[in-house]
């Protein structure tokens, strides 16, 4: 791993989601040189299902050999961003280095990414970069040595890169673009550049992404603070740069990266947007890492299809619940049928809110079901359907099942 030289000593740092994950790892690696860091995020109580808050980021910080401050933030509010650099600035007399962690993620196709789905990616990923970094950069200009750095891919036009999560790919290049954008801008004065893992990574979030089984695939978080941390120490003159992590440690003499590995010796998940026969990984993984892409052929997407297509106002107004299909056998994964938001929607993976209804079943079973064969009533009746929830919500999905009927 890389080691610290003191450099960043006394340096302030604000980190946007540095309450977890790759944000408080760099938060960490900057600290053991004695930085102050400024934990910009939202997590003030516990999560239920995200491990960490500010606060015990906080504590780690401190443990680690450096000052933190706190700071409750939404990136999309400005009032809240203005408060935590107004504070950071007082408390530690400025700002030295800001890195664009945080970042929220859906990979769903366009029919099915509601938009308050697609406001929360731009208003995190685009808007929240640009707007901190718009506070922040009256600060950074005066310090000696300022960075910016954003958690962001290289622009990779390869449509590959698209077509699966429009949404998302569109609001993590929003970050991309500001790098582009303010390198230029703020030349000779700020270096500001991307950083982006060639391996999948292995954090909270992509544990409930990929699942528990994900991790193996993955390298640790230690990899991107030690390659954050390479780029920080560099001067001015360094920017505008689309940095792969494994590609500047290099660089900077590491020729073992097995060290970075949740297993070493297993094979690792490429990361998105780097082409690395990236038709291969489109068909050999479901968007939602590490899942196999069953779920983009086969009969059940075949009878989402369907699904999708009767999907009207009168059937969300009559039956106003969101349903979630555990589905086992054959054809295994997860999908949702939201009956209760907008003019509903319909899809693989998680469902856009809460679900209010989950049943588990046999794929087949999903299958006969839907194909007007086998009632949920009796299905449940008979062992073969499992439901947690409201049972009169889940009657009511007959009605869907009687026009997909007619359909098949």
């Amino acid at each position: 791993m890389l080691q610290n030289t003191g450099k960043l000593g006394g340096c302030t740092i604000f980190i946007t989601g540095a309450s977890r994950g790759i944000g408080k790892a760099i938060a960490l690696k900057a600290a053991r040189d004695g930085a102050n860091v400024v934990i910009a995020a939202k997590t003030a109580d516990p999560h239920p299902k995200l491990p960490g808050t500010i606060y015990t980021a906080a504590a780690e910080i401190e443990a680690a050999g450096g000052k933190a401050l706190p700071c409750i933030v939404d990136v999309r509010d400005e009032k809240q961003i203005n408060e935590a650099v107004e504070q950071a600035v007082e408390k530690f007399g400025g700002i030295d280095i800001l890195v664009n962690n945080a970042s929220a993620i859906n990979l769903t196709g366009t029919l099915e990414t509601p938009m308050k789905k697609v406001d929360l990616m731009l208003g995190i990923n685009l808007r929240g970069t640009y707007l901190t970094s718009k506070l922040c950069i009256p600060h950074l200009l005066k310090s000696k040595n300022p960075h910016i750095l954003n958690l962001s891919p290289p622009i990779n036009l390869n449509p590959i890169w698209f077509k699966n999560h429009t949404a998302y790919t569109m609001a993590k290049y929003g970050m991309s673009m500001c790098v582009l954008g303010m390198a230029e801008e703020f030349k000779g004065s700020i270096a500001v550049n991307a950083l982006w893992p060639k391996t999948a990574i292995q954090t909270a979030a992509m544990d409930m992404l990929g699942g528990s089984g994900i991790g193996k695939q993955c390298r640790k978080v230690e990899i991107m603070a030690d390659a954050a941390y390479a780029i920080l120490k560099k001067p001015t003159s360094f920017t505008g740069q689309f940095v792969i992590d494994e590609d500047i440690l290099k660089k900077e003499g590491i020729k073992e990266f097995d060290v970075y590995a949740v297993e070493p010796g297993h094979p690792l998940l490429p990361d998105f947007f780097l082409d690395q026969q990236p038709e291969d990984l489109a068909n050999t993984f479901h968007p939602i890492f590490g899942k196999a892409d069953s779920a983009a052929t086969g009969p059940i997407s075949d009878m989402f299809n369907i699904i999708r297509g009767i999907l009207s106002p009168d059937i969300v107004k009559t039956t106003g619940a969101v349903y979630r299909f555990d589905l086992s056998g054959e054809h295994a994964g997860v999908w949702y049928i939201d009956l209760k938001n907008d003019a509903g929607s319909a899809g693989s993976g998680d469902p856009p809110a809460k679900a209010d209804v989950v049943m588990t079943l046999d794929s087949a079973d999903f299958i006969k079901m839907f194909g007007g064969r086998l009632k949920p009533t009796m299905a449940f009746m008979s062992g073969k359907l499992k439901i947690k929830g409201d049972m009169g919500l889940a009657i009511k999905l007959e009605k869907m099942m009687a026009m997909m009927k007619s359909k098949l």
